[in-house]
């Protein structure tokens, strides 16, 4: 019972076998735990800001965000997505698509001014 609470309290001198055994276990868990396990995926954001004019915004927001929407909504889910996103009010001036190789929506510049 005394190694497991010395274990668990980390009560070992360093450079003992002890000591390294639990570096190693540590180090074996971090190293060999798939990301499936945490859920733990990267991913880029959805919404990134672009170099643009003065007195004018430009967005660049990913088709799965809008894509589903009629046209009509799209403007007013944009303005709430930014002011979630950047904390400040929008007004959408213009969506434009970008479309892939094979004509598949890849995203969407939005053009805003505050």
């Amino acid at each position: 019972m005394s190694a497991i609470k010395r274990f668990l309290l980390w009560d070992y001198a360093r450079a003992t076998w002890q000591y390294d055994l639990m570096v190693a276990l540590i180090l074996a868990f971090i190293f060999l735990t798939p990301r499936e396990f945490f859920r733990d995926q990267p991913r880029a954001s959805n919404i990134v800001r672009l170099p643009s004019t003065a007195g004018e915004s430009a967005f660049l927001v990913e088709a799965e965000l809008l894509e589903s929407l009629p046209e009509a909504q799209r403007g007013p889910t944009v303005e709430r997505l930014l002011k979630g996103r950047f904390g400040r009010r929008e007004n959408v001036v213009q969506i434009e698509p970008i479309f892939g190789t094979e004509r598949e929506t890849r995203g969407y510049i939005v053009h805003t001014r505050p």
